[in-house]
């Protein structure tokens, strides 16, 4: 961007630029006291290298300004400007108080204008050409600093995502990667080590790069082959409630709470827990693997279930399917309830009598068997894994 025509139209004379060009030092030095006076974050007198940045910076801004008033058509190189905007980003600022200083800097130097324009004769039209340079060359110096800025920020944020996804596979890793290894990578990316985490899978087939923004703690891999989560102390105040409003709408299924160098076994289990929902075995949605931890048991070897439950319910092999059905939900319930027909016929919706009828002719099945403890846990698990085949 050229410094407009009007300055050229006006015929600044060039002992005009060579008495500004003599003053650039003094010029330089009363722009840095104030702007050290006036913006706090610039505010070093006791750091020299810092002081020497900032008198670089201004002389470069001044010299550069006095080389396209002498030639308005001179290429100009802003590398220096966007250097500067992304120091600002290095610094962790925003660019207000760099703005605020290039409007201050503009100021003093519209001032020592004013100052020589009288004895070096200055006509109006000269002044108010070279006041209207001074903006317009404000506007270049703040479009360079702030495409620097955002530049910065952008690398930084890339390079942090990067990190955080390395973070992320280490902790995934199997065997388990070291602390020490594991917290020098967290502190890289900004990262706090939690006490305990949960992951969750995320099925990709139903929005899982989709999922609305999380609090910055939590760790993302929807780029992995099975998407995820890492919930960073996921019993902490407000993160199930975050969580849950985030994934509403979405298959998927949230891992127990784990140490964190355990945090590949909770993604294991949630990554089971929405097998079993994919099946038809658990609800679609949300799931929390906390919520449906015998079923993940009773599937965890499906061959060996199937195997117990052949030996285990071999006694109603012989009966009607609808027969079996009733029998092998009674039994569950009086398993899992208590031993009172009215409690079983409570959670049965059924009437206290047809409990008794149906236990008596599960006491005739089993025989002596329901009596045996570890025989009626293996009923349990048979029944519970042919409940949830049945619920599909």
């Amino acid at each position: 961007m050229a410094i407009r025509s009007d300055v050229s139209e006006s015929r600044i004379p060039a002992e005009i630029v060579r008495t500004l060009r003599s003053g650039i030092g003094r010029v330089s030095e009363e722009v840095i006291e104030e702007i050290q006076t006036r913006i706090p974050e610039y505010a070093r007198p006791s750091d020299e290298i810092y002081i020497k940045v900032v008198r670089m910076a201004v002389e470069q801004a001044i010299e550069g300004f006095l080389d396209r008033v002498e030639d308005p058509d001179a290429p100009w190189d802003p590398e220096p400007f966007r250097m500067i905007g992304k120091g600002e980003a290095a610094e962790g600022r925003n660019l207000e108080p760099l703005q605020a200083a290039m409007r201050l800097g503009a100021r003093v130097g519209w001032r020592r204008l004013t100052e020589i324009a009288g004895p070096l004769g200055l006509s109006p039209q000269c002044l108010y050409g070279l006041g209207d340079a001074i903006f317009v060359y404000l506007d270049e110096l703040a479009d360079a600093a702030a495409e620097g800025f955002e530049y910065a920020r952008a690398h930084e944020a890339g390079e942090m995502d990067r990190r955080r996804n390395r973070l992320l596979d280490l902790l995934l890793s199997r065997p388990p990667a070291g602390q020490e290894a594991i917290a020098d990578l967290a502190k890289a990316a900004g990262w706090r080590l939690p006490r305990t985490v949960a992951c969750v899978a995320l099925d990709e087939q139903h929005g899982a790069r989709r999922v609305p923004p999380l609090p910055p703690d939590v760790l993302t891999g929807h780029e992995r082959p099975s998407p995820c989560l890492l919930v960073p102390d996921p019993a902490g105040p407000g993160q199930a409630q975050t969580l849950e409003h985030a994934l509403r709408g979405h298959r998927a299924a949230i891992g127990p709470a784990v140490p964190l160098t355990s945090a590949a076994t909770s993604l294991r289990w949630a990554g089971e827990a929405l097998e079993l929902s994919r099946r038809g075995v658990l609800p679609r949605g949300l799931l929390r693997c906390e919520d449906h931890m015998a079923t993940l048991v009773v599937f965890k070897d499906e061959e060996l279930v199937s195997a117990l439950a052949e030996v285990r319910l071999a006694p109603l092999a012989h009966l009607r399917p609808t027969q079996q059905d009733r029998l092998a939900e009674t039994l569950l319930a009086w398993l899992r309830h208590g031993r009172g027909a009215g409690e079983v016929a409570a959670k049965l919706h059924v009437h206290p009598q047809t409990v008794r009828y149906r236990l008596r002719q599960l006491e005739e099945l089993y025989g002596d068997q329901l009596a045996d403890p570890d025989i009626r846990f293996e009923l349990e698990i048979a029944l519970r894994a042919r409940q949830a085949v049945m619920t599909r």
